[in-house]
């Protein structure tokens, strides 16, 4: 069995790109590749803020993603939280949150938020048991140039 320490966190690249939208595949999280998740728009993203993409590896495979932003309000934002199935139950998005919630943190957020596309009451759990607040009474809009981006 895998043990916390066999996993090496790290900063991600532009170079990682296609083991990202595979995990993302693997752990059936929806994404853009036409808009905020193509190629071009997450290498802009990570050029301007590069400690805002983390990944977790397990004998070189990607195994673990997630990513941050900063709205310049105080607030910090827990985006595309990803773990292989076959590594789930392991620690392995408590620690990636954990992780970049030390970031946000060191970036000036005092809050830190995340959005979570239901039903997915293991994202729900995990971040319950990392002390966040589930706001039944908030309801997420948004206004799209199309259903693409």
């Amino acid at each position: 069995m895998m043990a916390m320490h066999d996993v090496e966190f790290r900063k991600l690249t532009i170079k990682d790109y296609e083991e990202i939208i595979n995990l993302w595949k693997r752990a059936g999280l929806p994404y853009k590749p036409k808009g905020r998740d193509s190629k071009e728009a997450m290498e802009k993203q990570m050029e301007t803020e590069p400690n805002f993409f983390l990944g977790a590896f397990h004998n070189g495979k990607l195994i673990g993603t997630v990513i941050g932003s900063y709205d310049f309000r105080m607030k910090g934002w827990i985006n595309r939280l990803a773990v292989d199935p076959a590594y789930r139950g392991r620690g392995i998005a408590k620690e990636l949150v954990t992780r970049m919630e030390k970031t946000l943190k060191e970036r000036g957020a005092v809050v830190i938020a995340a959005l979570i596309e239901l039903p997915n009451p293991a994202s729900i759990n995990l971040f319950k048991k990392l002390g966040y607040t589930v706001h039944d009474s908030i309801v997420y809009v948004t206004k799209r140039e199309s259903d693409e981006v």
